[in-house]
């Protein structure tokens, strides 16, 4: 059968879609972009935040056309919003065949297999459950990354989040699955790993009985054809010595971590449920700094949170200016139903949200301008992407750069590079948030 897939959020939900597609091609299904030409689409939802959900329910409306007037015979709706509005979306959408929830992405073939034969279909496995990777995965990142799963669901409860719901409790993939997916990504031709989970910083803990992910770290590290390991979602207070010193210490493991604070003023924190002080994260960004002099910092920020004042959003506009992170990024809040913070008295309204959005982003792009300005002439390592269409001009990145969120070398070259290869390169100039370089040495060690 012809399908189009579409999958919408997080790089955690997109390894869902990777898992999925691998076990319909497995049955002999074939894949298609041309909705028109597709037999059956299948919607990998997301729903985090209200712009999420807006577009998650806009692509089941657009697809539920094709199902009206074009090739296609089933409309499969999976993911967060599938598991969090599973039967209204079945009820008010007709066209919709079957919707499985965040734990059932397992189930997709047997699914289509039923909605073919006649039958409207509801699935959502207990949030206790975790699907296992296993299966050969279709990598949709165009091969020379990918995202590594290392867990599902969060204990954390933030009071704006709405994940815990739709995800369940914090639950560690075993050491022996990750392993095994790794050494087959590897295989494949995948170069640089980026761990992925709610929270990458406690994994092991519920399985192992303390903290393991520089354990995990050190065995990838082993793998042989693997160049970069990357992580992601580290939240600030679990980090801990033996993950500092795993980082310092493996060269495979990029000096980059990225850190969502969310805010800087204790009073706002409390009320996020976040388990950090601004002195806290004062503290862990200069240790960070010190052990690890030439770390690249991410973190993102959440602007208008309900109660916050016009003083607490200065106290996180001087704490931007002061800390420099290296990269960052700000969302306006976003009031979800179910979450303790929807019905907080003190709810801001949306201009000031979105004021407030921009004047963070307006001074992180003052200090992201002064540290590309600052990486001239420096010699780094880089892998490329692409090539920018009919120029000799190839798209790469930093360790320093995470696919999609961070910015990009656009290196001057006559030399014929492929995608995945690692240069050095020269860096000669910067443009806002990108970097303009030279091949220094095309055959990076």
């Amino acid at each position: 059968m012809r399908l189009l897939f579409i999958s919408l959020g997080c790089d955690k939900n997109l390894v869902d879609s990777e898992e999925m597609l691998g076990i319909l091609r497995d049955r002999g299904h074939t894949f298609t972009d041309d909705e028109t030409l597709a037999e059956g689409i299948i919607i990998n939802t997301c729903c985090f935040i209200g712009d999420a959900k807006e577009e998650s329910v806009q692509a089941i409306l657009d697809m539920a056309e094709y199902k009206n007037s074009g090739e296609c015979r089933a409309l499969i709706v999976t993911g967060c919003m599938a598991q969090r509005y599973q039967q209204e979306i079945l009820d008010e959408i007709p066209q919709v065949d079957a919707v499985l929830g965040t734990m059932s992405y397992e189930k997709i073939a047997d699914t289509l297999d039923e909605v073919l034969e006649g039958k409207k279909k509801l699935e959502a496995a207990p949030l206790t459950y975790l699907p296992m990777p296993g299966r050969k995965r279709v990598v949709t990142t165009g091969g020379h990354y990918a995202y590594l799963k290392i867990a599902e669901g969060c204990d954390k409860h933030c009071t704006y989040c709405i994940i815990p719901r739709l995800r369940g409790r914090y639950r560690s993939i075993p050491m022996e699955h990750l392993l095994r997916e790794a050494q087959q990504l590897a295989e494949d031709g995948v170069k640089e790993l980026i761990l992925v989970a709610q929270e990458t910083t406690v994994y092991g803990r519920d399985l192992y009985g303390e903290k393991s992910l520089h354990i995990l770290l050190e065995k990838l590290c082993r793998i042989k054809g693997i160049r970069w390991i990357r992580i992601l979602y580290c939240y600030p207070e679990e980090i801990y010595p033996e993950l500092v010193e795993t980082i310092r210490r493996e060269e495979k493991i990029c000096h980059y971590l990225d850190l969502p604070i969310q805010h800087a003023s204790d009073e706002v924190l409390r009320r996020m449920g976040r388990r950090t002080s601004k002195a806290d994260l004062v503290s862990i960004v200069q240790m960070l700094r010190r052990e690890i002099p030439d770390i690249v910092l991410r973190t993102t920020l959440i602007a208008g949170f309900p109660g916050e004042t016009l003083e607490q959003h200065q106290e996180l506009m001087d704490f931007v200016d002061e800390m420099e992170f290296d990269r960052l990024g700000v969302f306006a809040y976003s009031q979800e139903e179910d979450t303790p913070a929807a019905s907080m008295p003190g709810q801001i309204d949306e201009e000031t949200k979105l004021t407030w959005r921009d004047e963070l982003m307006e001074l992180q792009q003052e200090v992201a301008f002064d540290k590309a300005q600052d990486m001239q002439g420096r010699v780094v390592t880089a892998m490329v992407e692409g090539q920018v269409s009919g120029e000799n001009v190839y798209v790469a990145r930093t360790y320093g750069d995470a696919p999609d969120v961070d910015g990009y070398l656009f290196l001057h070259t006559q030399e014929t590079l492929m995608s995945g290869d690692f240069v050095k390169a020269k860096v000669t100039g910067a443009s806002e948030y990108d970097l303009i370089g030279e091949i220094f040495d095309e055959f990076a060690k």
